[in-house]
Parts: structure tokens; C-alpha cells; sequence
């Protein structure tokens, strides 16, 4: 019954898509992560700074995540952690879908390749970013192998022929991760999150299981270290400590991007950065054609 209950809740937040499907001009960004906190973590900064442009951006869970935690398990975690997706998203301004597939079971099979393919095709994606093959964690690894396989079939009509094949193979591209076998992330696109950083923590702090809980990594003793939830505004506190030193290292890390991309003087003020690399395997963009995509070097 709990499961049934899922799959009805995803279905009712895939047919909020139907209002964003139009043609409008605007840029349509598709963000695939393992479990429910995966996208958001990654690029929920880059996230809003397209959406306060009016682009169309979608957050997608490939897992359900229900073993993300250490007290609790099953469809009741699903549940929960699909309703912080969803909470993260409203914060955000962008939309969200958490695939009923569970935490932790995730292959690349043909099933799941053909489920992503389709999944990028309704959402008729300009961009789409995901994991590196690469990764501590197998649904991470196989949600960036499924996204490899499914760059070119997205172009191909006859696979998954009940949904229109694109036209114009999207970007793919890898967030950023400190995996240094077989190669290390090298970034591509640097993207300064000052401006919306503080709207990152707005919606990431609805993910309650994660990080103010620990996930499936948290205790007891994890859950005393965190201010209560009857403390708002020391949980933002601990919050922004941990989120700001995390987008200021990678600020630090790759300051020679950001001041190629948005010139000395702004590249070397920015505080906070999300960082992305092109993926080989979709369309690849020209330096010009990133400024497009990434509409955000030029504004001041």
C-alpha cells in the first residue's frame, strides 16, 4: 500500500510538468541524482539562478532513498524523503520527481536506461547534469553510467518510440566531486553562487533526514551535535558553516576558472562556486555557447 501510495505521488508531480512544456524559449535543465538530496546538494545554487531567470529547471532522484537513514527504513523513509525533495524544490523555484526504484538497488540495466531516456526526452532537456561514473557509492556510479548510455539514445527515434525523440542532442554534463581515480573532475563551467546561496540553504534545509540527522551515515550522537529543530536559527548557523565551506573550497579550488569566465576583478570576489565538466558522450558546447546556456557571466 505504501509503495502504491509512492508511485501515486510521483505520478502526481510528473503531471505538474505538463504546465512547463511549452516552447517558450527558454532554457529546459534536467539534474539527475542518485537519491533525494543528490541534486539538490550539487547544483541547487546554479539551480536558482536559472529558474530566477525564468528558465525550467527539474531535480530528479533516480532512487526512492529508502535506506538513506539510520533509524528508520522502507516506505514511510520514501515518503518522507520524497516530501523534503518536493519541499526543497518549492524553495528553489524549480520542480521535482523522485523515481520509485530502491536506494541502494540501483544497475544499469536496459529497463533503467530506456526509464532515463525517457525521462530527459519528456522533459525535453537543453541540459542535463549528473554524477561521474566514478564513486564512493554504486547508485551514484550507475546513475552516471545510465546517463552516459542514455546521451546518444535520447537522438535515436526508434528507442523508446512512445516518446518523441530530441531533436538536438542536450549538454551532459558531471558535477563536482573529489574522486581522483581514473582521473580527477575537471571542470569546465564555474559558476558563482553568492547571489543565491542563501536560497541553496532555504531549500536544502527541508531535507531534515540528511544532513540534520545524518542519513544513513547519522546516530543518536549526531542528532544531540545538531542544534534542535525549536532552533531555527542556529540550525541555519550550522547549516551555512558546513555549506560554506563546501562551496568556498570549491571557489578557492578552481579561482582560475571563475576569473577566465566572469574577468579578474569578479572572479576573484566570489566566495561560494558549483563547478560542472562536459561529458564527452552529448553535444559538446563552444566557450561561446556555455555563456548561453550558463546566461550569468555577463550580468552584473
Amino acid at each position: 500500500m505504501i509503495r502504491s501510495l509512492l508511485t501515486l505521488a510521483v505520478c502526481l508531480v510528473s503531471l505538474t510538468l505538463h504546465a512547463e512544456d511549452k516552447d517558450d524559449g527558454k532554457l529546459r535543465i534536467i539534474v539527475f541524482g542518485a537519491h533525494p538530496d543528490d541534486a539538490e546538494y550539487k547544483t541547487a545554487g546554479t539551480a536558482v539562478k536559472w529558474a530566477r531567470l525564468g528558465h525550467h529547471v527539474k531535480l530528479v532522484s533516480v532512487t526512492n532513498g529508502d535506506v538513506g537513514h539510520w533509524n528508520e527504513a522502507g516506505g514511510p523513509l520514501a515518503m518522507r524523503r520524497t516530501a523534503e525533495a518536493a519541499a526543497c524544490a518549492k524553495k528553489l523555484g524549480v520542480t521535482s520527481q523522485v523515481l520509485d526504484i530502491h536506494d541502494g538497488e540501483l544497475v544499469p540495466s536496459l529497463e533503467n536506461r530506456k526509464l532515463i531516456t525517457r525521462v530527459i526526452r519528456e522533459w525535453k532537456a537543453d541540459i542535463v547534469i549528473t554524477h561521474r561514473p566514478w564513486d564512493y557509492h554504486p547508485d551514484h556510479r550507475y546513475v552516471g553510467v545510465l546517463l552516459q548510455d542514455a546521451a546518444f539514445m535520447v537522438t535515436v527515434p526508434f528507442i523508446c518510440p512512445d516518446v518523441p525523440h530530441l531533436t538536438k542532442n542536450p549538454v551532459f554534463l558531471y558535477s563536482s566531486d573529489g574522486f581522483q581515480k581514473p582521473y580527477p573532475f575537471t571542470p569546465d563551467i564555474a559558476v558563482s553562487v553568492d547571489d543565491s546561496f542563501e536560497q541553496k540553504l532555504d531549500g536544502i534545509h527541508e531535507l531534515t533526514s540528511q544532513h540534520y540527522e545524518g542519513g544513513a551515515n547519522g546516530s543518536e550522537e549526531h542528532v544531540k551535535s545538531v542544534p534542535p529543530a525549536s532552533d531555527e536559527v542556529g540550525r541555519r548557523a550550522w547549516l551555512k558553516r558546513r555549506w560554506g565551506a563546501r562551496q568556498g573550497s570549491e571557489a578557492e579550488k578552481y579561482r582560475e576558472l571563475l576569473i577566465k569566465l566572469y574577468g579578474e576583478e569578479r572572479g576573484k570576489a566570489v566566495k561560494y562556486a558549483e563547478t560542472f565538466e562536459v561529458c564527452e558522450y552529448g553535444r559538446r558546447p563552444s566557450a561561446e555557447e556555455i555563456k548561453q546556456l550558463f546566461p550569468f557571466y555577463d550580468a552584473k
